[in-house]
């Protein structure tokens, strides 16, 4: 019997593999929203990714939920995951860092690097 973990681990990969086959999708955004996120505000942090790449009619990027990535010290967290590159996982994201990435990553493609917690997947 697999645990609600792995369980929560499956359905997520199921569901960033599904979002990928879409073609028209350049990248992924995605948002823990695990209690410990949605305690640190993650809520307000994907209304604001969301409403950013809508002011900014970015469509080619997945905006995903996920359950807790275990950096519970930084969240809220949010990894970027741009085509085949390294993912970057950001940490403190409140609505005013998630403007900042949209800005200079999404849109610039540089790295906000004060709000990196981890290169890479966890």
């Amino acid at each position: 019997m697999k645990s609600l973990e792995e369980l929560k681990r499956i359905k997520e990969k199921k569901l960033r593999d599904l979002k990928f086959r879409d073609t028209n999708k350049r990248g992924e955004i995605i948002v823990a929203m695990g209690t410990c996120g949605i305690a640190a505000g993650a809520k307000e942090t994907l209304e604001a990714i969301i409403k950013e790449l809508d002011e900014r009619n970015i469509n080619d990027f997945a905006v995903v939920q996920s359950g807790c990535m275990g950096l519970c010290e930084v969240e809220p967290t949010v990894k970027v995951i741009i085509d085949e590159k390294q993912p970057i996982i950001y940490g403190h994201v409140d609505p005013l860092n998630a403007h900042r990435i949209i800005e200079q990553h999404i849109v610039n493609g540089k790295v906000v690097e004060d709000l990196v917690v981890k290169r890479g997947d966890i």
